[in-house]
């Protein structure tokens, strides 16, 4: 049974949260860590953890064969009320952790390759520190696609747009609704499916691409 780590699965109704059953539904052993819960706690801002995190699920649960990145810092603000630690906390936990945590990821991986999945944003204006750390994320990301491809891995960065996972009010979801070609946000269970076909041995052919997976809402631009 191939083995996955999956991050930032705390919240209930998270996508991490969603992606997990579906997971397990084909076949994958699944493991998880967040800050404080989940199989494997880990703080991704410490700049040893994200390293001793992979190393330690390969250590006690076996190689692994996936890598899913949803774990996010997310404190919004602009320009002018940014502070250097905050824009510091955002990039270690949302692009060096990710960074570390792939190559770890790299290190331990066997003859059958890989999977990474990890998931960003476009948030710019009002929450500058998150998108600009989730901008670094996508390099990184496609990055690896380049350079771990010869090791058998695949590697994409995967842009949901407005996901209903608890976060928005009635006014926030009836407006994004109205924007949605399809009609309603987005859910977890919608970003399982892509996330299943993305690690299966027929998904992996895809790799190095930020893929807009949020039922045409990014196509307004």
């Amino acid at each position: 049974m191939p083995l996955a780590l999956i991050t930032g699965a705390a919240r209930a109704n998270s996508i991490a949260a969603g992606i997990v059953p579906r997971l397990v539904e084909d076949g994958w052993d699944v493991v998880t860590s967040d800050l404080s819960t989940g199989d494997f706690p880990c703080d991704l801002s410490d700049p040893v953890a994200p390293t001793e995190l992979v190393e330690r699920v390969a250590r006690e649960r076996g190689t692994l064969s996936a890598l899913v990145l949803s774990h996010a810092h997310d404190v919004e603000s602009g320009i002018l009320d940014t502070t250097a630690e905050s824009f510091d906390r955002h990039v270690a936990v949302n692009a060096r952790a990710t960074l570390l945590m792939i190559a770890a990821f790299a290190r331990q991986i066997d003859a059958t390759g890989g999977a990474i999945v990890a998931f960003t944003s476009d948030h710019t204006t009002g929450n500058l520190p998150y998108g600009a750390s989730k901008g670094a994320l996508d390099r990184v990301v496609i990055s690896a696609a380049r350079e771990l491809g010869p090791l058998g891995i695949s590697a994409n960065v995967v842009n949901p747009g407005p996901i209903d996972t608890g976060w928005m009010d009635d006014e926030t979801r009836t407006a994004l609704t109205a924007m949605h070609p399809l009609g309603r946000s987005g859910t977890p269970k919608d970003i399982a499916a892509l996330t299943s076909f993305l690690l299966a041995g027929e998904g992996r052919w895809v790799s190095g691409q930020l893929l807009h997976a949020d039922g045409g809402f990014s196509a307004r631009y």
